[in-house]
């Protein structure tokens, strides 16, 4: 898988060759000089180079639908709510009580990766791309049901900016499906600019199709790039969700070997247990850091299991936050989900530490300045 081998075949399936511009370019080296570490097995070496292919076919699409219609970077995306933190933090549910209030306006799933054009109303939650999506999605379960356990997404409900951001090949995305030590490395020393750049561009196209509202996200690269988002969003709302870390390290492990598995056969559990406990710890120190620099940017603090005790009574004091009115039937129609959706519902999710050379004591010790 080279990197040459990867645009080409994109260029080959839309028959466009404008990338816009080649910000992207960097990252693509360093996954593809990576991805042997991966160790894939006979599905992981189609599935990735597919992925790969279809981020960059979707960037391809992107630029050129702004290209025949450049009043889309007129459009204006006022103060989006953006959810930070881990994955296994409560984001999921979080987005999907967004998702209940028409006012909002979520990163779908499906229209993720397959962007343009961008969709009607009527054509928002069904048609053909939906169909598609969720296809791919029950194949991929055919193959790992424990992925629907862990980490449960519909083809037409909220999903992770993670999508996004890949198509510029700075994103969390690419580590959590293939175990890749060196692109890690690169990413977490790059500069995500131009990956909000282009997501905004992203979203701006999206929009453009008459589905509007406030934009509500989340992606747990977000806490590690909180300088560049905040660049390309500087009126973004910033909604931190605090997990005890034990929970969470076990969580985010158990997460990251489920989705890896399906696409290698060998056992990265102990680098898991290493690099995403690494990963919280630097998510921590750079929200501190921006907290400490920006003490002013709008950013609510929200724990988990506030949320998972009042599920709407939490997303009220979000909502006081952001300025906007919770209306009755938004918050009846969150009960409803919280009511239809109880926790484990598509299988209990269990995990152990020690699978991934963790220790309870160590970790809260590590962590105890971050916990307070």
């Amino acid at each position: 898988m080279t990197p040459e081998e990867m645009t080409a075949a994109a260029v080959e399936a839309t028959g466009l060759d404008d990338f816009g511009g080649d910000s992207f370019r960097a990252g693509l080296d360093a996954y593809c000089r990576s991805i042997d570490e991966a160790q894939l097995n006979d599905i992981g070496h189609i599935a990735v180079a597919a992925n790969v292919t279809a981020s960059l076919s979707n960037r391809l699409k992107v630029v050129d639908w702004v290209k025949l219609h450049p009043e889309i970077r007129e459009e204006e995306i006022v103060a989006p709510v953006f959810v930070i933190g881990m994955f296994r933090a409560g984001t999921t549910l979080l987005s999907n009580l967004f998702d209940c209030d028409g006012g909002n306006r979520p990163l779908l799933r499906w229209e993720a990766g397959d962007s343009i054009p961008p969709p009607h109303q009527n054509e928002f939650r069904r048609g053909p791309r939906v169909d598609a999506v969720a296809e791919s999605a029950a194949m991929l379960d055919m193959l790992n049901p424990d992925i629907s356990k862990v980490h449960h997404e519909t083809a037409d409900g909220p999903t992770e900016c993670l999508t996004l951001l890949g198509q510029d090949f700075k994103s969390l995305v690419w580590e959590a499906i293939t175990n890749v030590p060196s692109y890690s490395g690169w990413l977490m020393q790059a500069d995500s600019r131009s990956a909000y750049d282009y997501h905004r561009l992203a979203l701006q196209t999206l929009q453009s199709g008459g589905v509007r509202g406030r934009w509500t996200l989340k992606s747990p690269h977000h806490a590690i790039a909180l300088d560049a988002l905040t660049a390309v969003y500087p009126d973004a709302r910033l909604v931190l969700l605090h997990r005890d870390p034990v929970a969470l390290c076990g969580s985010v492990c158990s997460l990251i070997r489920t989705l890896s598995k399906t696409f290698s056969d060998a056992d990265h559990s102990a680098y898991i247990g290493r690099h995403w406990s690494d990963l919280l710890e630097t998510s921590y120190q750079r929200i501190g850091a921006f907290r400490a620099a920006r003490p002013d940017f709008p950013l609510l603090d929200v724990d988990y299991a506030d949320l998972m005790a009042d599920p709407v009574g939490t997303v009220s004091r979000i909502y006081q936050f952001t300025g906007d009115p919770l209306t009755e039937p938004a918050a009846r129609a969150m009960e409803a989900f919280v009511a239809a959706n109880p926790q484990g519902r598509h299988g209990r999710h269990e995990y152990a530490l020690a699978d991934y050379g963790l220790d309870e004591a160590e970790i809260r010790e590590r962590f105890a300045p971050y916990v307070g």
